[in-house]
This record gives structure tokens, sequence and C-alpha cells, in this order.
């Protein structure tokens, strides 16, 4: 009888974890065909994008009105936006992509540049349209590259996930895919001498690397000591530490803690070059607010302090259930740095950083020569509108549309009952964006 329970208990408990097991594998096979999908449709649609990139400078060229030619520009700025999008989303963090985005974006930013001046009063001269010319010609050449890479993705059923762990793991596998894609790098790369004429900024996505981080390269060791040091773990840890990018300058290493007792998980990026944490995430659960918003943030402020993180100011706080969201950036002599920004997560339940996310401003942190400002303050605020009712100002570097850095003067102000941000350039008086708030007044407090 005895025996018989027992067998039927064993039974029970083997099926339970069979059953767990399928269940967990059945997530994961859904997580994996989530992220396959994402990154075929990322390649479907850039295929498509350069495909409309083509046709449109091709319009454009044979346009005469210059009513017909600012919308025609402004057009083909719209698609090189969408098509740097679709390259964001693919798999090529290991890969070296640069030449191509840096295309798409030289584009853009001579489409958009022409197409906001007024071309009655300055037409396209000579020069730049036959940097049309050459476009089109370098757009047609990117096109076809794409469209064979696309075809071997359909006929042999390449998976984007394949690629993705041969980039990380140097594995020897079907490699058609990466192949292609860099025999789209090495044409654009050729494309590197092509004008744009006077017009030209260069539009290059901000780099995807750490180029202004100084120090030493770090070893494997190093990278675990500094790991445990931002999780803050008081327990003892299991850790395990996986070198990425082989053979970059810019590589990392990705680094996942488990605490023995509490059980508690924690997954960090360190660059090589220095050692830098770029993002860090504590997995655990929430369940209790003990402590304040404000009290959270001086939980960040100390953090910040303490791994030597200086002129930081605390700019927006939010509160999402029990997790407290800030945003820092950096602030020096009043002035605001926008692009250096550091978000964290701080758990109210008893104060510890859960999220920690400095990839920002590990890539646009350096240092700057801020001239001053030529237009004053009072002209400045002459540009805004006469219905809003400024509240604050100040000055800001911030990211205009061209993704050049620029001074302004930010002017916080309401319009009935919304709030916005307002910049005004400091050098021209041009109103390089306006923000609509989505949060009450931001707070500032200093990180000394």
């Amino acid at each position: 009888m005895l025996r018989g329970i027992l067998i039927g208990v064993l039974t029970i408990g083997v099926a339970g974890a069979a059953f767990y097991g399928y269940q967990e594998h059945k997530e994961k096979n859904a997580i994996l065909l989530n992220a396959e999908n994402n990154y075929q449709r990322a390649f479907h649609d850039l295929t498509y994008q350069v495909d409309l990139l083509h046709d449109q400078i091709g319009t454009t060229l044979a346009m005469s009105s210059q009513e017909s030619l600012s919308p025609s520009l402004a057009e083909v700025w719209r698609i090189t936006s969408l098509a740097h999008t679709d390259v964001g989303q693919l798999p090529l963090t290991l890969m070296p992509f640069n030449k191509t985005e840096e295309f798409l974006a030289n584009i853009g930013d001579f489409s958009y540049k022409t197409a906001v001046r007024d071309l009655n009063s300055k037409p396209l001269s000579e020069d730049e349209y036959n940097s049309l010319k050459s476009l089109y010609k370098e757009a047609a050449e990117i096109q076809d590259e794409l469209r064979n890479v696309q075809h071997l993705v359909l006929e042999n059923n390449l998976r984007w996930m394949d690629v993705e762990m041969a980039l990380a793991t140097d594995k020897q596998m079907d490699n058609t895919i990466i192949d292609g894609l860099k025999t789209v790098e090495e044409k654009v790369e050729g494309y590197a001498e092509t004008s744009l004429g006077v017009t030209n900024v260069n539009l290059e996505k901000k780099k995807e690397n750490y180029s202004n981080l100084k120090g030493s390269n770090i070893s494997k060791s190093e990278a675990e000591k500094i790991a445990k040091n931002y999780a803050e773990f008081k327990n003892p840890v299991e850790i395990k530490v996986t070198e990425n990018g082989k053979g970059s300058d810019y590589g990392f290493y990705s680094v996942s803690l488990k605490d023995k007792d509490s059980g508690a998980e924690a997954s960090m990026d360190i660059t090589k070059k220095g050692g830098y944490p770029i993002w860090s995430i504590v997995s655990r659960d929430v369940k209790e607010n003990n402590i304040s918003l404000n009290d959270a943030s001086n939980e960040a402020v100390r953090f910040l302090k303490e791994h030597n993180f200086k002129d930081l100011a605390l700019f927006e706080s939010t509160q999402y259930e029990n997790i407290g969201v800030f945003n820092f950036v950096t602030e020096i002599d009043g002035i605001k740095i926008y692009p250096d920004s550091i978000k964290m997560k701080v758990a109210l339940d008893n104060g510890n950083i859960i999220g920690f996310a400095a990839d920002d401003y590990l890539k646009a942190s350096k240092e700057r020569e801020i001239s001053d400002p030529v237009v004053s303050k009072e002209d400045a605020r002459k540009k805004i509108n006469q219905q809003v009712n400024v509240m604050d100002d100040g000055l800001a570097v911030i990211i205009n549309d061209l993704n050049e850095e620029v001074l302004c003067y930010e002017f916080i102000g309401t319009l009935d009952d919304d709030t916005y941000r307002i910049y005004i350039n400091a050098s021209n008086g041009i109103e390089e964006k306006v923000e609509k708030l989505k949060n009450a007044e931001p707070l500032y407090e200093e990180v000394v």
C-alpha cells in the first residue's frame, strides 16, 4: 500500500517536472520566435525603404519646379529616417555597419537642409544636382545588394537569430547574411568621397561606441569585482562573465550574478576600456512601498557619488508603482548638458538600485568648449509664443534635429493646463525644439 502511494507521488512529481520543463521550453521558444520575427520585419522593411529611397531620389532629379522640389526632398529625408530605424533594430551590434548608417544619415542631412531653405532665392547648384545624381546611382547599388541578401534569406529560410549567435560566439555556420551585409558595407565605404555640397553637415548617427572613455582595458576578474560592487549584493554570489565584441576597440564584458541566499539575479555590461558599467538590471519583485520618492532620489545620488560620477543634477523623477525612476544630466556652471544622461531605477521597498543605464552618458561625455551666447536671454524670450507663461529659464546643450550639439536658452512655461520646454538657439535665435511635458515640474538637485 505504502509502496503504491510512493510510486504515485513520484509519478506525479515527474509528470509535474516534465510539464514545467515543457512550459519553460515553450515560453523560451515563443520569445525566440518573437525576436526572429522582429529581425525579419526590420530587414525586409529596410530593403523596402531603400527601394523607395532610390525611386524618390530619381523622382527628385526629374523635377524642375522649386515648389515640387522641397516636398520631394523632405520625403527623401523621411525615408532615410525610417531606414535608420530599421538598421537599428537588426542584430548588428558586434558587426561594423557604421558606413551604411553614415551614408543614410548624410543623405538625410543633405535632403533636409536643402528642403527647408528657400529654393526660389537659392536653387540647387550644379554641384548639388551632381551630388544627387551620385546618390541615385549609389542607392541603386545598395538596393541591388540588399535585394540579393533578401533573396538568399527567403530561398534558404535563413534565420537572423543564427546571425546574432554567430556574431556573439564567432561560430562557423552559414554566414550568408553576414557576408551579404559586409558586401553592402564595403560598397558604401567606396562612396565616402561623394561631395554633398556646402549644405552638408555630417548627420552621422551618434556613434555606437565609447571613443571618449579614459583608462586601460580591464580583465575578466576586474569585471567581476566591478559587477559585485554595482550589484550591491550582501551575500555570496554565483557569477559568470562572457567576453563580447572580440577584436573591437570598444568591446565589453557581460556579467550575470545570482545571490545564493535570496535568489535575486543581476545582469550587467561593462566596457573593457576603463571598466565602466553600460547598464545594470537587478531582477526581483518590488511588492512594497516603504520609502518616499525623495528618499529614493537620495539613494540614487549616494550611489552616483560612491561610483565617482560627478557634476550630475537630478533632472526628472517619476514613480511607477513601487519603483522610482530618475534621470540625471551633467550640469557645469549652471549649464545642463542633456546628451550626458544617466537613468536609474530605485526600489521603493528598501532603496536598492535595481536599474542603471549609462549608455548615453558614456558615449556623449567629453570635454566641451561652450561658447558664450550671442543672443541675449531677453531677445531669445521674444521668440516664444506670447501665450506661453514662462516660469523658469536657463542654459542647456541639446541635440537638435540635425544631430548637432547646440547651446540653447531653455524656457519652461505653461499654456493653459500644459507645461512645455522651449529651446531657443543661443547663437542665432532659432527655435530649435519644443517639448510638452507629461509630468509635473522637473526636479533639480546637485550631485556634489
